[in-house]
């Protein structure tokens, strides 16, 4: 192996080396107490066990755990405060051999039983998928435990270089035994495999993809498009016609691109950022403007234009395909890749899987200068790729099938700490065009971790929101807008995923794993640390023209995120939705930072600063913000302003400038607008910056029932606002929606008469209602049964 040509900026910091005091070991076996809940275990006829990092397990080095040890006669006991290890010494692993007892769910595993109640992972890509596929284990189990089988992963050289293991035929295999603490397991997790760092700004808004062969011309007239509709970019793909004809290239179609240089350029005057398609299988052709080069570098025989094949286990290789190959392109503008490997696990070398490299070294070099962070864009390849985020989950199926199982498939990518999936929105290939479905499938888009419009090249596939209705376009323009909207929230989540472990796409489980009705809701999801997404995903009624949807709001109080509704939780609620309404709820105490402006390309740090604050409960946020797109974060260059409401008899909000370092990203003329929703007119309110009184207006909005707080200074490291406690505005506006569905609904004007007549009843309660509409008659079974499952 060609170590000589290992990059210095693929060596990264790993301490695979356990403490001696957390390991146990006989002749044959060694276990290691890696925490009180994760436990490694070893086998080996040998006696030889493995020292080195492995593709999953780069750091084994924590603070030896408080455990107790006791023999008795052959067999071992370990205890710790939340697992009983029982093994009989110097044994092959069987289920008569090894066990482990989890006390909090009072579960035992015993090795090699099938283990039940896992609540699943990821799966490395849905091409072809048309509906769900069964996902490969997580690390999270309703039993309480789960178990990571690493014995056939490869390990790291001490060069930073993947090689095989030498003893095969060892055992090495990690127990989780976190009983229902989930987020404790993600947490530890990522001690010992590595954090997901924080992705780039830029990456969390739109992006504009699709597989066509587009000529300049017309890619521009796509970009000029979404201006001129006034919704918001940030990264352009092109696809893979970008290079000459064949699957493999990388040389640019001048007939399509005439100036390659000049076209990036003008992407960049448009504030995107630009990926470009790469199928490396077919390594270097001798077509290609590089090869010679490439050739020459590699000792190849050019002259006689020997083809160059890929060879991702060669490090020579991966120098020169780096450093000659993709490098001129990133010069004139390309800012990142999207590494599309669709062929297969096999390499040169025994074991490794070229999509697991690709997605390691791509990520390292692409973070070769600090000015640049490092990310992907390319297919799961497994268990340790969570350090390598963004996935794409591939081409799936045109059908509501395939969008009714994303929101499943992404919930359950944060089990195994892969918070970064980017979804083909709208869907790939096949199926049917449908226009609803188009909308639902970008509402869900604007709720997922990446939001990318995709299809295959075929001329009937719209993903252009002005191909569609007027009535389409304003609703996806409004989401598209929101998106850009929320990036100051999102990029806070994306920095808590790096510090905490804790992905922005959550299970409703997470936060309330003792909650049986929490597990059935599989599509349902936290959105970050303030918000409840329950995307549709199923087609309207065409009679009432309306999504009759049935979600779960867990234990406390909640608002709808738009109208403002109000909540009770612990229940399963049915409700009606329009196709320009999606159900997102923000809990009570939410509070929830907002860019001002959702209508320009880019994600620049937002000159005015909108903070929506929901009542009903304290809370605290903080906001992260650093330049966006470099490492220097990583040294402390980034600002952190906490967010916080006292809701008490004193009601008190709170904003403080916690770590705000010199910087030049932060607008000087940054402004904030507070605006705290469903509260009723608050007397005396009081504003004080740094302890002394501010002259800053509040208006309180009697139509919308909300405190507006403008601040249109930046100049202070405390702000509060403080008011006496007043009544929560809890709105409950069915009625209104019924009497919208009422008009918009395809049955005779009688029968919406008679329902009127119904409800427009002084003070009914919901059962007389429904009572009163099961004697009707001649009236819409479907519309009838709407309207009951909406009172119920």
């Amino acid at each position: 192996m060609n170590e000589a040509y290992i990059k210095d900026h693929f060596k990264f910091q790993m301490q695979p080396l356990a403490n001696d005091e957390a390991i146990i070991k006989g002749d044959k076996f060694r276990i290691t107490l890696l925490t009180e809940r994760l436990v490694r275990f070893e086998y080996s006829e040998e006696g030889m066990f493995e020292d080195r990092a492995s593709q999953t397990f780069i750091n084994r080095k924590l603070d030896t755990p408080q455990f107790y040890f006791t023999e008795k006669e052959e067999w071992i006991e370990i205890d710790t405060k939340y697992l009983t290890i029982l093994y009989l010494r110097n044994e092959s692993f069987t289920n008569h051999t090894l066990s482990v007892y989890v006390k909090e769910t009072d579960q035992t595993w015993n090795y090699g039983e099938f283990e039940r109640g896992n609540l699943k992972g990821t799966y490395r890509t849905l091409d072809g998928v048309d509906g769900e596929v069964a996902l490969e284990k997580g690390l999270l189990s309703r039993e309480g435990y789960a178990t990571l089988d690493d014995s056939d992963t490869l390990v790291f050289s001490k060069d930073y270089w993947l090689e095989p293991r030498e003893n095969t035929s060892n055992i090495d295999l990690y127990f989780f035994g976190y009983g229902l603490d989930f987020t404790a397991c993600l947490k530890e997790y990522y001690k010992v495999s590595g954090k997901t760092p924080i992705v780039p700004r830029y990456v969390l808004g739109n992006w504009w993809s699709r597989y066509w062969k587009y000529s300049e011309d017309e890619l521009k007239d796509v970009i000029n498009h979404f201006e001129a509709y006034r919704i918001p970019l940030s990264v352009c793909v092109i696809d893979m016609d970008w290079h000459l004809e064949g699957w493999t290239g990388y040389t640019w179609n001048r007939e399509l691109f005439p100036d390659p240089q000049r076209f990036l350029d003008w992407l960049k005057i448009k504030k995107l950022k630009v990926s470009m398609n790469l199928h490396p299988a077919d390594g270097i052709s001798t077509h290609e403007d590089c090869y010679e080069e490439v050739a020459k570098f590699l000792d190849v025989d050019y002259k006689h234009y020997d083809h160059i094949p890929f060879d991702v286990s060669d490090p020579k290789f991966m120098s020169a395909y780096f450093d000659l190959v993709h490098h001129p392109h990133e010069e004139i503008g390309v800012d990142f890749w999207w590494i599309d490997w669709q062929q297969g696990t096999e390499s040169n070398m025994k074991g490794l899987d070229p999509l697991w490299m690709l997605n390691h070294l791509h990520f390292h070099d692409l973070g070769r200068e600090k000015e640049k962070r490092p990310f992907i864009f390319s297919r799961w390849g497994g268990y340790g790729n969570h350090r390598y985020p963004i996935g794409f989950s591939g081409d799936t199926v045109v059908t509501w099938d395939s969008l009714d199982f994303q929101p499943y498939f992404t919930v359950c990518a944060s089990n195994v700490g892969y918070g970064w999936w980017s979804h083909d929105i709208g869907g790939h290939m096949g199926g049917y065009e449908d226009s609803e479905l188009y909308t639902r499938w970008t509402q869900f888009g604007v709720f997922s971790p990446i939001f990318r419009y995709h299809s295959t090249k075929n001329l009937f596939h719209k993903r252009e929101p002005w191909k569609h209705d007027e009535h389409i376009l304003n609703t996806v323009a409004k989401f598209l807008r929101l998106r850009h909207r929320l990036i100051p929230y999102i990029y806070s989540m994306a920095w808590m995923n790096s510090e905490e472990a804790i992905p922005l796409i959550r299970p409703l489980y997470y936060n309330n794993p003792k909650d049986e009705i929490a597990y059935k809701y599989k599509n349902q999801y936290y959105f970050g640390s303030e918000l409840l997404v329950a995307p549709i995903t199923k087609p309207m009624s065409t009679k009432t023209k309306r999504s009759i949807h049935k979600f779960y709001l867990p234990e406390g109080s909640f608002f709808n995120f738009n109208s403002k509704e109000f909540y009770e939780g612990n229940r399963e609620i049915t409700d009606i939705y329009r196709l320009d309404e999606m159900p997102v709820f923000a809990r009570a105490g939410a509070i929830i930072p907002l860019d001002s402006n959702g209508t320009n390309n880019g994600t620049a740090l937002p000159e005015q600063l909108c903070i929506d604050v929901f009542p009903g409960a304290s809370n605290e946020f903080t906001l992260y913000e650093d330049d966006g797109e470099s490492q220097y974060y990583l040294d402390g260059q980034y600002s952190l302003t906490k967010f916080e409401l006292d809701w008490d008899q004193f009601v008190t909000f709170r904003i403080t400038k916690e770590e705000e370092q010199a910087n030049d990203y932060i607008p000087n003329s940054r402004c904030y607008r507070v605006t705290i929703h469903s509260i009723e007119r608050p007397n005396n309110v009081s504003i004080s910056c740094d302890n002394r009184h501010a002259m800053i207006e509040s208006i309180y909005n009697e139509q919308k029932g909300r405190l507006e707080i403008w601040v249109d200074t930046n100049d202070f490291t405390t702000l509060e606002v403080e008011f006496m406690k007043v009544d929560i505005i809890k709105r409950d506006l069915r009625k209104e929606r019924i009497t919208s569905m009422l008009m918009d609904s395809l049955v005779s004007t009688n029968c919406k008469n008679k329902i009127m007549d119904i409800i427009n009843q002084e003070n009914p309660s919901s059962e007389d209602i429904i009572n009163r509409l099961l004697e009707l008659d001649s009236c819409d079974d479907e519309l009838m049964l709407a309207l009951i499952k909406m009172l119920k």
